[in-house]
């Protein structure tokens, strides 16, 4: 019986079908420390972005014939090295790309709004400094008629951009790898209500230059592509969303943006030091935060537990 371990949980509806197929699941979590000693017991292990699968794991696992990741990235696991061992490596690249690009919009809404301060001072103010905050929050924008630019324009990209026209947004995309993009925008459960939108990509510098909202939908690297020289070339009062990967955005030169009123505010789901974020990010009044949950919707586990059983169930051939 092939043998898998999920050592970062796996949705009930891609478990249910592994085991329909006759194969053992394994959903308890392992520390990252007792995994040499666990994982050689099993074929196949599904990891999201907690779970390690290096090297030296790789080695201590002769019996490892599949690596899947729930998700996009796969910075967790020594990619080029399990191939070269013959182990297969997949993971989830559409499942979760709506989720991701609502996340960003809820960020984008929260601070346009003002509902990240809100949320923060209600509770403690709302019945002695209600008039007030009602002022301060008066000032909100909308998000119709702004620009919006996207760095990054594959799948995620491309879902923020149709969510950023549906709302009226003017929409500008920079990628080195993606010329055009055919953006369909389909109304809910209408075949006859639908129109598609031809999207040429532009250069770094004007998604800079002319962006109000900028939304980062990019793999992480080992520089950030947002630091105190792009903060420079960008509108006074931009608003940042990271919902990619900690460190593309320069945390050090956000603050320091944030403070001189260079940065209206930011929406982070991702942050340097996962999972200790900075102290200073979090009490930030003008940030919105979450707890990297970009691909973490009811739907879009389900879709990952899916698409996860249907790749692992193919590759065992039944």
């Amino acid at each position: 019986m092939i043998k898998i371990l999920a050592n970062d949980g796996i949705h009930a509806d891609g478990k249910l079908l592994l085991e329909e197929a006759n194969y053992q699941v394994e959903t308890k979590k392992y520390p990252q420390d007792e995994l040499p000693n666990v994982l050689p017991g099993y074929d196949a292990i599904i990891v999201r972005s907690a779970t390690k699968v290096r090297k030296e794991l790789i080695d201590a696992c002769p019996n490892l014939k599949v690596i899947a990741r729930g998700g996009v990235g796969l910075d967790n696991i020594d990619v080029e090295y399990a191939k070269s061992k013959g182990i297969q490596v997949y993971n989830t690249p559409n499942a979760s790309s709506r989720a991701v690009a609502e996340l960003a919009f809820a960020h984008m809404f929260s601070l346009a709004r003002m509902l990240n301060f809100s949320n923060r001072n209600m509770p403690s103010k709302g019945t002695t400094e209600f008039d007030k905050m009602k002022k301060t929050m008066s000032e909100g924008i909308q998000l119709r008629g702004r620009t919006l630019g996207i760095i990054g324009f594959g799948r995620i990209g491309q879902e923020a951009a149709r969510i950023g026209m549906g709302l009226g947004m003017k929409v500008i995309a920079t990628d080195p790898a993606v010329q055009t993009a055919d953006i369909d925008i389909n109304v809910f459960k209408s075949e006859d209500v639908s129109m598609s939108v031809k999207l040429n990509t532009t250069n770094w510098e004007e998604v800079l230059r002319k962006s109000d909202f900028i939304t980062l939908h990019v793999p992480g690297g080992k520089k950030a592509l947002i630091g105190e020289e792009e903060f420079a070339k960008m509108k006074d009062g931009v608003i940042l969303i990271n919902t990619a990967r900690g460190g593309t955005i320069d945390e050090d030169a956000l603050l320091a943006a944030l403070e001189s009123g260079k940065a209206g505010g930011a929406g982070l789901d991702v942050f340097v030091g996962e999972p200790t974020p900075k102290q200073a990010l979090l009490d930030h009044p003008r940030l919105s935060v979450s707890p990297h949950i970009g691909g973490s919707t009811q739907e879009a586990q389900s879709a990952i537990g899916m698409e996860l059983a249907e790749q692992i169930i193919e590759f065992f051939g039944h």
